[in-house]
């Protein structure tokens, strides 16, 4: 015999109660006497009733689903970051719909689009810049998008992060100060804003205060790739460069592995400080000095920041920016 379905009429019928008694107690609305909250309570646990979401959204017109657009799935720096932004999601009650865009492109795109057409309530995301077609599907929609731990080439998106022009400066000062030669930087790439914006002008200014020169050769790219970071290792080295702040720890991991198998010692022939303070710094030898960031905390007040704009109580603030404090974590990379 096919078992049948519990409906949210079927509850009520048992419990002898109306549809709309059964939604308020489904729903955390006070409005119900003790007592009938509890006989309802009863028949849900009775039957088994899981009430269907999609209903509730329709009927409501909010789904209390997130999504969270990642470029890398696997990349520790935000895996963190999504850690923080689920513990917050289920304070608030809402769903989490995690997504990946294998670092962008087309696919990113076809992600956003699907997450609108899921009916989401609210999108962050994690991604560089967005190109004129995906800005197109953000513009076009009612959704409210954050970014979390980067910066876009939209201005109209809200971001959390840290001051990243300030950590690369100050990383890029302390390897000048500490081995008065040539500093590279690895950056995951050379056209975006966090980089022409931020990482850039960062770097440029430790130079200026240190007293050395600019050059474009000690900038590489190595598109947050830690097989490309490695095989630029012989690149650095024959730059000049005697130490190199890089942006990502996956970078900076492949940057130190490859330069060890060439047979550089770090820190005593070349020091590194990396950017994102992931686990990857501390399971490499030797351990990686780098920028400390609140990953955790990114990504919870990310999602609290999107709270408020689905709930719509953010209007009158226009500061929607949030920078948190970093800082760095001394290890073995650095003399």
């Amino acid at each position: 015999m096919e078992k049948q379905s519990v409906t949210i009429y079927t509850v009520a019928r048992e419990a002898r109660v109306s549809m709309a008694t059964v939604s308020r107690v489904v729903n955390g609305n006070p409005n119900v006497k003790p007592a009938t909250r509890q006989k309802v309570l009863d028949v849900i646990k009775k039957l088994n009733y899981r009430p269907n979401a999609v209903a509730r959204g329709l009927a409501s017109k909010k789904t209390t689903t997130v999504g969270v657009v990642i470029p890398e799935i696997t990349n520790t720096y935000f895996a963190e970051l999504a850690q923080g932004i689920d513990d917050i999601a289920t304070m608030y009650k809402y769903n989490i719909v995690l997504t990946n865009t294998d670092l962008g492109g087309q696919k990113t795109v076809q992600v956003v689009r699907g997450l609108l057409a899921k009916q989401v309530d609210g999108i962050i995301f994690m991604g560089r810049d967005v190109s004129d077609e995906l800005r197109e599907e953000f513009d076009s929609s009612t959704v409210p998008v954050v970014v979390a731990g980067s910066v876009t080439n939209d201005d109209k998106l809200p971001t959390v992060r840290i001051d990243y022009r300030t950590a690369a400066r100050q990383a890029v000062e302390r390897l000048a100060n500490l081995t008065h030669e040539p500093v590279a930087m690895v950056v995951d790439a050379k056209n975006t804003k966090i980089f022409t914006d931020h990482y850039l002008p960062g770097y440029q200014q430790a130079l200026e205060n240190t007293g050395q020169d600019y050059d474009d050769k000690l900038v590489f790219q190595a598109h947050e790739s830690y097989d490309q970071a490695y095989k630029l290792a012989q690149e650095v080295l024959q730059s000049g460069a005697k130490a190199a702040f890089v942006t990502g720890d996956d970078m900076a991991a492949g940057l130190l592995n490859g330069l060890t198998d060439a047979g550089v010692k770090v820190p005593n022939d070349f020091q590194i400080i990396s950017g994102h303070d992931t686990k990857e710094t501390r399971l490499v030898r030797p351990m990686l000095t780098s920028v400390t960031q609140p990953l955790y905390d990114i990504g919870a007040v990310a999602m609290r920041l999107l709270t408020k704009l689905m709930d719509k109580k953010d209007e009158e603030d226009d500061e929607k920016d949030v920078l948190l404090e970093h800082g760095f974590s001394v290890r073995q990379s650095t003399r």
